[in-house]
């Protein structure tokens, strides 16, 4: 019997999901707890509609955060840190030193876990390195990653 995901089942699909199930398991367990729908011509013309509207609405959040990728593009963070005499840094600069200058500089709420960065830096120098950006509306999705330019210097 085929069915249409309203959510994610563990071991079946994701939502929106087309299945092919067993009619005990759909009787038993996915239809008594909401979990499927039939997978009738109106219900898949009604899925289809919603991931379409879906789709649009992702779309123009996407044009939105043109405007903020185009900014972050043109952020140089600089962080002032004290050194040694070879340039080495007596501590590090992490994810959470990056994300508080540039929640500073930007105005714009970034979250220390959206920083890629592989390891903390420990000398002095220009580094690159890239920022997930997420939307609000939609938290779980990443719309583009951005590379952003931090200057570690002395202080």
């Amino acid at each position: 019997m085929k069915v249409i995901l309203k959510q994610k089942v563990d071991k079946l699909g994701q939502e929106g999901d087309i299945k092919e199930v067993k009619p005990g398991y759909f009787k038993n367990y996915l239809l008594p707890k909401k979990l499927v729908l039939p997978a009738t011509p109106e219900n898949l013309k009604i899925v289809q509609r919603e991931k379409d509207l879906l789709l649009n609405r992702i779309e123009q959040e996407r044009l939105k955060m043109k405007d903020t990728v185009d900014k972050l593009r043109k952020v140089s963070v600089n962080i002032g840190a004290k050194t040694g005499e070879t340039g080495k840094l007596f501590g590090s600069i992490t994810k959470e030193d990056i994300s508080d200058m540039l929640n500073k500089e930007t105005g714009m709420q970034i979250d220390k876990h959206d920083i890629l960065l592989d390891e903390p830096f420990k000398e002095t120098g220009v580094y690159f390195v890239d920022v997930k950006l997420r939307s609000e509306k939609f938290p779980g999705q990443v719309f583009e990653n951005v590379k952003i330019k931090v200057w570690v210097v002395e202080s």
